[in-house]
């Protein structure tokens, strides 16, 4: 399908899709750049690239595919960098985790240029770091979300989705808004949640003999507090928005069911505790919940 892929940010993300490319046979030649030359030329060494680019505009040139894997700060400089060279048949995509922010910047950084560009995230990804962790069956059986704008061209939204259920994802458009209020509820919201606890604890003067007595409850609700801190430094901030909305939420249902805890009352603890236990039992992961 594609002659050559622009790999900017030869990571986990980047490196992964790389990967599924190559596997489904769908690109030919991949030319990465990373901000750090050791992760570029460890991905030529891994064979996740073919060529090392000094730079992110001659990891563009001559690509018909490109793909950003950048923290979403670094989104409008990279396009910035890229701009000359991006053409009307380029597609163009992202993999972060925030959108709104992502159309904003692609859409001052590219001007005229932007339909090329098809924001993307992918639902996916791991505790862990770096290219060495790249596997080309990341995105297999995941959602990817993609937010296209009025300015966003029809054929190049088409070859996303096409691209993107080649590598056996399960595609869904919707706004860049609608996203972002959807992931501060059930990504962003739960990864505060486990960095905060992390810390409560960590800060106590008994917090060693504590997470020694922790057990696999533990382990998997603050499974994500291992997540890549600058990346979700910069997803907290870029949609604080929306995440100080979910929060308040929160902890408004924290104090209904610490104030039934105080007055003793078991019957609003069993009744809240039981709408949570059968909604969470009743969940599947992609699927809509139905309504009674």
């Amino acid at each position: 399908m594609f002659e050559q892929l622009g790999l900017i940010g030869c990571g986990l993300m980047g490196g992964s899709f790389a990967l599924a490319l190559k596997q489904a046979g769908l690109v030919q030649r991949v030319v990465g750049y990373s901000k750090s030359p050791s992760t570029t030329d460890r991905a030529r060494q891994l064979g996740v690239i073919d060529v090392e680019a000094p730079s992110a505009l001659l990891a563009v040139a001559g690509a018909d595919i490109v793909l950003l894997a950048v923290p979403v700060s670094a989104t409008e400089a990279t396009l910035k960098a890229i701009r000359h060279l991006v053409t009307p048949q380029m597609l163009i995509m992202d993999v972060g985790s925030t959108k709104a922010d992502v159309v904003q910047a692609a859409e001052s950084a590219l001007r005229e240029k932007v339909g090329s560009f098809v924001p993307a995230h992918p639902i996916t990804g791991r505790e862990v770091s770096g290219v060495e962790h790249a596997e080309a069956e990341l995105y297999s059986g995941r959602q990817v979300i993609l937010t296209p704008t009025e300015r966003t061209y029809t054929a190049q939204l088409q070859r996303a989705q096409e691209v993107w259920t080649q590598l056996g994802s399960r595609v869904t458009s919707m706004s860049p808004e609608s996203h972002d209020a959807a992931f501060a509820a059930v990504s962003h919201l739960p990864h505060l949640l486990a960095f905060t606890l992390i810390n409560s604890i960590a800060g106590q003067e008994d917090a060693d003999t504590y997470l020694s007595l922790a057990g696999p409850g533990f382990r998997d609700f603050t499974r994500i507090a291992a997540s890549d801190p600058k990346v979700w430094r910069d997803i907290l901030l870029s949609n604080r928005e929306e995440l100080l909305r979910q929060s308040d939420l929160y902890k408004q249902t924290l104090e209904r069911i610490e104030h039934a805890m105080r007055q003793g009352d078991s019957q609003s603890i069993e009744d809240m505790l039981t709408f949570a236990s059968e909604t969470r039992k009743h969940w599947r992961m992609g699927a809509q919940r139905s309504k009674k």
